[in-house]
């Protein structure tokens, strides 16, 4: 039995991998396939600087294509071994991947790929999460508490964490390479990537969520209406340190945290503006209790009726972010 999974197996798990979130729909990946291992490369052209000054929200959106890959392969019949910063020399070569056939492929592993679809980023506010403390034993047994810590944070800290988020803004309110940026990426799309005006909300919307990024506003009738607030958790993944290797990790749980609660049915937004900024961050992690450095938070809660369809947010197409090197194995399972 062949090693290699074929090419076709591997341009639809990278398929999959670009559904990955990152910072601005920015897509800072890129993974090269010579017919055996598959490698993935960072992307510094991609790397947003006024606004991921540190380059943890890069890491962060590849290690989140990475564990999306790795689920995606999964559900093809595939296990995969990462050897992460393989090349000392070149730290955007993000990792290299092998392959194994898996014997069993399990219903669990097809449900996860198939939330890579389902799964996106919903700015508007949630009603609390039903059924959470029967979930979050669930959730925290997915993915190893080495690679990243979990804390849930609920309405007690609802306060802090809006003046965090309120301190983000003000901080940079000056800011006008943060601010070019924003609006660079936000409200249209350029070239498959950026956020489109129809993935934004409201600004009335906007001022029911007490926990999220000031972007720019949309237009429209206000949606959930009933909700005059925001009743999310807010879940915080902290690491050790903020080593590369640590923060690329705790993107891979990240991708396993978002398509968990998409599978239990939960609405989500993942959040890292209040960890870009040395004040805010220290907020959040006073609120964590830790000593850890909180990476990102994410908002989870109840959507209380569905939105209207609307179109997936657009990704570069494979071409852009899949290279073959050597020969594609053709032949063998998938």
């Amino acid at each position: 039995m062949t090693t290699a999974p074929t090419g076709e197996t591997i341009e639809k798990a990278v398929f999959l991998a670009g559904r990955a979130p990152s910072l601005h729909n920015s897509q800072p990946w890129r993974w090269t396939f010579d017919g055996s291992a598959l490698r993935l490369f960072a992307v510094p052209d991609r790397l947003l600087s006024a606004t991921d000054t540190s380059g943890r929200q890069l890491l962060l959106s590849c290690g989140i294509a990475l564990d999306h890959l790795r689920v995606a392969m999964a559900a093809a019949g595939w296990r995969i071994s990462v050897a992460r910063f393989p090349n000392p020399n070149n730290l955007d070569h993000l990792a290299t991947i092998t392959f194994q056939p898996a014997q069993i492929v399990t219903d669990g592993d097809r449900d996860r790929a198939e939330a890579i679809l389902r799964r996106h980023t919903d700015r508007l506010p949630f009603a609390a999460p039903a059924g959470w403390s029967d979930f979050e034993p669930v959730l925290r047994a997915t993915f190893d508490p080495t690679d990243a810590v979990l804390d849930v944070l609920w309405d007690d800290s609802r306060p802090a964490l809006a003046h965090a988020s309120e301190m983000t803004a003000s901080l940079r309110r000056y800011d006008s390479g943060y601010h070019a940026e924003l609006h660079w990426w936000t409200g249209h799309t350029v070239a498959d990537a950026g956020v489109p005006r129809e993935a934004l909300i409201t600004q009335e919307e906007q001022t029911r969520v007490d926990v999220g990024r000031k972007l720019p506003t949309s237009t429209g009738p206000a949606r959930r209406p009933e909700l005059s607030a925001d009743h999310s958790a807010i879940l915080v993944l902290s690491t050790d340190g903020d080593t590369q290797q640590e923060v690329l990790r705790c993107g891979e749980v990240l991708s396993t945290v978002l398509l968990e609660c998409t599978l239990a049915g939960y609405a989500t937004c993942p959040l890292t503006h209040v960890t870009e900024l040395a004040r805010s961050r220290a907020v959040v992690r006073e609120l964590t209790d830790r000593s850890q450095w909180p990476q990102v938070l994410i908002r989870v809660g109840s959507a209380p009726q569905p939105e209207d369809e609307r179109p997936a947010t657009p990704r570069l197409p494979l071409s852009e972010i899949l290279q073959f090197d050597g020969p594609a194995t053709t032949s063998g399972q998938n």
